[in-house]
């Protein structure tokens, strides 16, 4: 299954991708990989998605689909979701350390060495120290790219979301004040951004939640982030810490089953399409929720494997009402996973 996840890390972005797993009937196991409705890789040359190909192609809903007596499941797929911040002063700090707790790899730019070290110590993906135009020249940009504008001043801000609107992106957010703010935008406007770019940026950033300190200012920004995020479509199952963990184990030789969630119902705390890859010894990399329902899951994995039962099947696991108080869950509900080898 390599081809796949190579195949995964091509793709553009700013298309419409789609993974189908035939989970049952005859062609159970199958997989396809779509770009905007093109088949442009399959598990098994001249197999089902190839013989049903206009039928497959059409599907442009993520979940389960029945095609020719098969239950394929889709997943749309994201990339990793990313954060660049520009500015590395005392707000930037805690916005570092909670983009990298939500999972996010962040990068800063920052014209000065002081600031930019700072920036490091807060233990950032990634620092560029330049001035912001060369910095931002290095960063490409897409739709699952979330830009943050906390320079020093508005001069620097103005640079820097004149540069970021010509790139894609799925969120641009600015400190500042209203009147702040406005200036720039109509500076801006003057000088040919589009409008509809400004009118859809986050400033004064953040949820407004009367924030005060920088760590407040952090929380209400990575809220509005989150919410923005989680407002999408496109789940990135495969994460980065997923493919390189998948990679490893496909050039070692060694066994491993994958569990994604196909279906859920009540308020079940991941969503369809999430992942975990599940170790003979138990360990894992990723998480489907954590509790007793992801110790089930991976209970329910170890045994596949010491059996050498046979692979993809899904499993149900059904925590409601009374069986979740019991548990000491705050979340309930009944979702459905597929476990496949790798």
């Amino acid at each position: 299954m390599e081809n796949l996840y190579e195949k995964i890390e091509e793709l553009n972005p700013n298309s419409r991708n789609t993974i189908a797993t035939v989970i049952e009937g005859n062609s159970a196991g199958e997989k396809a990989l779509f770009s905007d409705s093109r088949l442009i890789w399959e598990s098994a040359s001249q197999g089902f998605f190839t013989a049903h190909s206009a039928a497959a192609a059409g599907n442009s809903q993520e979940g389960l689909a029945v095609i020719e007596g098969n239950t394929v499941f889709y997943e749309l797929l994201g990339r990793e979701k990313s954060i660049v911040i520009c500015g590395g002063g005392h707000v930037s700090i805690p916005i570092i350390q909670l983009g990298l707790m939500i999972g996010c790899p962040v990068t800063v730019l920052e014209d000065r060495p002081q600031f930019a070290e700072h920036a490091r110590q807060a233990g950032a993906t990634k620092v560029i120290c330049d001035s912001f135009e060369n910095g931002l020249a290095q960063i490409p940009g897409d739709t699952d790219t979330f830009f943050i504008i906390v320079t020093r001043g508005h001069r620097n801000d103005q640079l820097c979301l004149k540069l970021i609107s010509q790139k894609a992106h799925a969120y641009i957010g600015m400190m500042g004040s209203r009147t702040r703010v406005a200036k720039v935008k109509e500076s801006l406007l003057a000088d040919g951004v589009d409008e509809d770019i400004l009118d859809s940026l986050h400033a004064p950033i953040g949820l407004d939640i009367k924030a005060e300190t920088p760590q407040e200012i952090a929380v209400a920004v990575m809220a509005e982030i989150i919410a923005v995020k989680n407002s999408r479509t496109q789940n990135c199952g495969y994460t980065r810490e997923l493919k390189h963990a998948l990679r490893q184990t496909w050039e070692q030789g060694d066994r491993a089953v994958l569990a994604t969630i196909i279906k859920r119902k009540g308020s079940a705390p991941r969503k369809v399409g999430t992942k975990m890859l599940i170790f003979p010894d138990g360990s894992t990399t990723g998480t489907i929720g954590g509790g007793s329902a992801e110790a089930a899951v991976i209970q329910k994995a170890v045994q596949i494997m010491e059996r050498e039962s046979p692979l993809p099947m899904t499993h149900q696991i059904d925590i409601t009402g009374r069986t979740a108080e019991d548990e000491g869950m705050v979340c309930g509900g009944i979702v459905d996973f597929l476990l496949e080898y790798v």
